[in-house]
Order: structure tokens, then sequence, then C-alpha cells
């Protein structure tokens, strides 16, 4: 369940006010520990902005092939025509010392309309 600032504010000062130990208030609060100190250390650290949701925004893919080397393995491709998506591949990675698999050159080979269907 999510809870806005506003009630996490308040949890927070109920466990602060509380007589009884802080698992035992949680507890009958029914919020996790480990929840609630989250909550407290973003509430010590920004206040009660730190305590809003934030929407959660993807940085990059540990994955992709950054946008140089696709314009890099693109011109490569225009500069040797002759060689399929396989020899392709493994000629950019010998040469450019940057593995990319033969299916990765197919690919970005595709997204650039140079992959022609068969006769």
């Amino acid at each position: 369940m999510r809870y806005p600032a506003s009630e996490k504010l308040e949890i927070i000062r109920t466990v602060e006010g509380s007589h009884l130990p802080t698992k035992q208030t949680l507890d009958m609060l029914g919020i996790p520990r480990s929840t609630f100190y989250r909550w407290y250390d973003l509430y010590l650290e920004d206040g009660l902005d730190g305590l809003s949701d934030k929407s959660p925004c993807p940085k990059s893919v540990w994955n992709r092939i950054p946008d140089g080397r696709r314009d890099d393995l693109i011109e490569f491709a225009l500069k040797h025509k002759a060689l399929t998506t396989r020899e392709l591949a493994v000629k950019y990675t010998d040469e450019k010392r940057y593995y990319v698999s033969e299916s990765s050159a197919y690919r970005i080979l595709k997204e650039a309309d140079l992959i022609t269907a068969p006769d």
C-alpha cells in the first residue's frame, strides 16, 4: 500500500511521540521497520519533500549499444556492403575492438533500412 507524504509524516510523528518501543509501535501500525527507517532517513535528509513518491525514471539500459557506436556500425556497413551481418559483426569487432553480436548488427541495420528482403 502506498502512503502519501502527509501520512508518512504522521506515522513518523506517531512513532516519535509514542511511549512504546519503536518495534512495538510499528507492529501495531502494521508498518515494517525497514520501510519506516527508509522513510525516516528520507525525512531527515529532505524533510517532507523526501517523503513524496518519486516516479521511477530509467537512467540507461545496461546492455544497449550507444548511439555513437550504432552510427559507427552503420557507416562501417556502408563501407563493406558485400559482407553478411555475421561477417560484418566479426569484422567490426576485430577492427574497432567493440563487440557487436550478429543479431545486434542485423537489428541496427534493419532499423536503418539497410537490410533488404531476399530475392
